[in-house]
């Protein structure tokens, strides 16, 4: 499965954790992530990222286009509601694609921890069935 991270500034060391504490089952997946997050989690975990641009800079949009081209099967979005900064990415393009192509998304740690443990599972792996049958 193909993941994207994406973590606002007061949520990448959050986001670092979270990769470094599911490393193992992360390591099973393709990961894409925006510049700064992929950065940091790959340095952390050693695991291969493929990184975009920064989310400010156009990073965002650019797994937005993987998710409308349903080349994204999980979306990793932690997002600090309490202190948005103009800079970071609008979250609501991503949501509103994720929501279209039915692409499971979590914008907090507590649903990343379902949708991961899900993952473990092979509770998703009806995305890996309906991409073989396209």
């Amino acid at each position: 499965m193909n993941i994207a991270l994406i973590a606002h500034d007061a949520k990448k060391e959050l986001m670092v954790q979270f990769c470094i504490a599911y490393c193992g089952i992360l390591s099973k997946h393709t990961l894409l992530a925006t510049g700064t997050t992929g950065k940091l989690v790959s340095e952390a975990t050693g695991l291969d990222i493929v990184r975009f641009l920064g989310g400010s800079q156009g990073g965002s949009q650019q797994i937005a286009s993987r998710i409308a081209c349903d080349e994204i099967d999980l979306l990793l979005l932690f997002r600090d509601p309490l202190k948005p900064k103009p800079n970071e990415p609008d979250e609501n393009v991503l949501l509103r694609l994720c929501d279209v192509h039915n692409i499971p998304v979590a914008t907090n740690i507590a649903t990343a921890e379902m949708l991961i443990h899900g993952l473990e599972r092979g509770d998703l792996d009806w995305r890996d069935i309906i991409r073989k049958e396209k």
